[in-house]
């Protein structure tokens, strides 16, 4: 059985994360584990918990009680939480490993001042230190199924890693995959080199199932260019990697893949590469 790790630091945002959470599970069949992490001992009412009556003097273990019972009609699977103290990302990015996670589901702003959950760049490190890949979502982005995907492919070598996980999870929504080339140069080398990227792309997309087409994207910055398409089409996911080591030179790595995360009102999905 998969498992899909989700943070909540019961904000709107982390419950809003949490829904999308119940509705990829459902999908695919895997259990929702959800986990608090605080930096004590001490607890503090959340400042944000307006669809939970009676929140005055409850534990933590209160709060993901009600959760449970209101979301229990609608999870198809298994749900539980775990609460734990320490240094937030990376006992996120803990909890996922000793899971073996499918993903990691999660807001990308939570309550501010209420522990700092998502304060700094808490969110980003849980991306680029995760060794599964992660799910960030903005609580203004209305709850759709996922029937648009955006894949943007650069000129590196890793880019094409999260090719196989991204036709295998479309393929359980039956989602049509966006291949999308995106570049900042009109070199006819770096041109090339993009047009076989895609054209291989597409066909193992194909070759396995999946509806999917292609587009060549140009801008002087390709993350802006991506999220303007996926708005364009009114896609409910965009696909990027990560990177793990400082010498990575793809575009889609550094501060484009944390512009993606921050910025992007449409959902990002995060692959880490294994290179």
């Amino acid at each position: 059985m998969k498992n899909i790790i989700v943070p909540v630091d019961f904000s709107a945002n982390s419950i809003y994360a949490l829904e999308q959470a119940i509705n990829i599970a459902n999908t695919i069949e895997a259990d929702i584990k959800m986990l608090h992490v605080r930096k004590s001992k001490s607890f503090e009412k959340p400042f944000d918990f307006k669809d939970f009556e009676k929140t005055q003097g409850l534990s933590v273990s209160d709060f993901f009680e009600k959760i449970l019972k209101k979301y229990s009609k609608r999870i198809k699977t298994k749900a539980d939480y775990e609460i734990r103290e320490g240094k937030i990302y990376r006992e996120i990015i803990n909890k996922a490993d000793s899971e073996k996670a499918y993903m990691i589901v999660m807001g990308t702003h939570g309550v501010s001042g209420f522990e700092e959950f998502w304060a700094g760049s808490n969110a980003f490190k849980v991306v680029i230190h995760s060794r599964c890949p992660v799910l960030t979502i903005r609580s203004g982005f209305l709850k759709r199924k996922i029937k648009k995907i955006v894949l943007p492919l650069d000129v590196s070598r890793e880019t094409r890693q999260k090719v196989t996980f991204t036709t295998e999870f479309a393929k359980s929504f039956n989602a049509h995959i966006h291949v999308c080339s995106v570049r900042e140069s009109n070199a006819p080398n770096v041109v090339k080199r993009l047009e076989n990227h895609t054209k291989q792309v597409c066909d193992y997309i194909k070759e396995h199932g999946v509806n999917c087409s292609d587009e060549h994207l140009f801008g002087s910055n390709i993350t802006e260019s991506t999220i303007e398409y996926a708005l364009g089409i009114d896609a409910q996911l965009i696909v990027i990697m990560t990177e793990q080591t400082e010498s990575a030179k793809n575009l889609m790595l550094g501060p484009y893949a944390q512009q993606m995360v921050n910025h992007s009102p449409v959902p990002v999905l995060s692959y880490p590469s294994k290179v």
